[in-house]
């Protein structure tokens, strides 16, 4: 896989692992949002890691994760834009309406997409941060 878009592009062997990582100021609001709503599984979970608490959220083997940390003493905020976004590919039709009924149940309503695009092919749900996960059903073919 490449990486990067000039004639001297780093080449990395295999497919690394992705870890989208950002902080919160409520670790617990988002474990029930990413684990109970999304059926995300908890990776690992630490305290006072050098003066942050986190939960690593994913699933075993997936080639990515999310980590979501709270530093000590500081204030993280909510999320700059409403256009900042997970997107998750569900081509399966039963998978995707599995996905958003779990949302659903664990108490998530969808909320209407910055992006119009977005809300013609899924369903969009906000975080308690305020970023927004995208459910779209569809498959990435590129």
């Amino acid at each position: 896989m490449k990486v990067g878009c000039d004639a001297k592009a780093v080449e990395m062997p295999g497919f690394p692992k992705m870890r989208v990582a950002r902080p919160s100021d409520d670790l617990e609001a988002l474990l029930r949002f990413y684990r109970d709503g999304l059926g995300l599984q908890v990776l690992a979970r630490f305290d006072d890691h050098d003066g942050f608490d986190g939960i690593i959220l994913g699933r075993p083997n997936a080639p990515y994760h999310l980590e979501f940390t709270t530093a000590h003493g500081e204030v993280a905020g909510r999320a700059p834009t409403d256009d900042n976004l997970l997107v998750f590919y569900l081509p399966d039709q039963t998978m995707w309406e599995d996905a958003v009924a779990s949302m659903k149940s664990a108490g998530f309503d969808p909320i209407p997409s910055f992006n119009p695009y977005w809300g013609r092919v899924g369903v969009t749900f906000q975080d308690p941060d305020g970023y927004r996960v995208v459910l779209q059903r569809a498959e990435w073919s590129r």
